[in-house]
């Protein structure tokens, strides 16, 4: 029996932040404010965070081709680094900055380096 590839474990990774996303979306909004009257404005990207890695996660999964997977994997590394740019600004102290830059790069590296353990297999 074939042993998943490194993307394919991501991508189930990855979909289970999207329900997690879509199901807590007030996560966010925790990481980036004390404030609780600013946390419910972060809903909404939490909630298109989970749509859309859903989406590409699914589409790595299902994709007919290493290259097609691939293709879905590097859109979700170009999706991780766009929200570090965009919410690391966001974060209101150092620690917070930290965090999502940790958690935004983290996850862009983890995918980054499926794709070339992958291409390796």
């Amino acid at each position: 029996m074939k042993k998943p590839s490194y993307s394919a474990m991501i991508s189930v990774a990855t979909v289970a932040y999207s329900v997690f996303a879509l199901a807590k979306p007030r996560h966010l909004g925790n990481a980036i404010t004390a404030s609780p009257l600013k946390q419910p404005d972060y809903d909404i990207a939490a909630r298109t965070f989970g749509v859309r890695d859903l989406v590409v996660s699914g589409l790595a999964l299902a994709a007919p081709t290493a290259q097609a997977r691939e293709q879905a994997m590097m859109g979700r590394v170009v999706f991780d680094l766009t929200d570090s740019a965009l919410f690391t600004n966001e974060a209101t102290t150092a620690g917070r900055k930290a965090k999502v830059l940790a958690v935004t790069v983290g996850w862009a590296a983890l995918n980054v380096a499926a794709i070339v353990a992958d291409r390796k297999r």
